[in-house]
């Protein structure tokens, strides 16, 4: 299972430069492919960073397809979690976002985190980008 960052949604959202290998990695994941798991505070990222934008109609579809996807599932932090984060932030290695993501990581056994940030490099759990998913099935 998959811990899947904020980035490689965004990347498809917002039409960035890496769309295509992270449709194709959502694409997995939404029909069932492969398994993953996003945090509510990656939801509610995607709604604050896509209100910025101006893009209310693209949020609601997006968030509408979270349903859809077959082999995805959100995770609720929770305060315990949480508590790891800042833990794992005082230790300076992570901003808060990054320890967030970690900390829900380490909680549900993640095989790795699907992020473009580097700084989840040289974690206990590896850092994999969708092309690196992508190559590794054959899609």
């Amino acid at each position: 299972m998959y811990l899947v960052d904020t980035n490689i949604f965004l990347e498809v959202l917002l039409s960035r430069g890496r769309k295509e290998p992270c449709k194709r990695f959502l694409g997995m994941l939404r029909d069932g492919k492969r398994s993953g798991v996003i945090t509510d505070f990656t939801v509610h990222s995607i709604i604050v960073i896509m209100e910025g934008f101006g893009k209310l109609t693209e949020l609601k579809k997006f968030l509408c397809s979270l349903a859809a996807y077959k082999g995805l599932h959100i995770f609720l932090t929770g305060l315990s979690v949480e508590v790891k984060a800042v833990k794992l932030a005082l230790k300076g290695k992570l901003d808060m976002d990054d320890a967030i993501q970690y900390s829900s990581a380490l909680s549900i056994g993640a095989e790795c985190i699907v992020s473009y940030d580097t700084h989840f490099n040289d974690l206990k759990i590896p850092r994999k980008t969708p092309e690196d998913l992508v190559v590794e099935t054959g899609s």
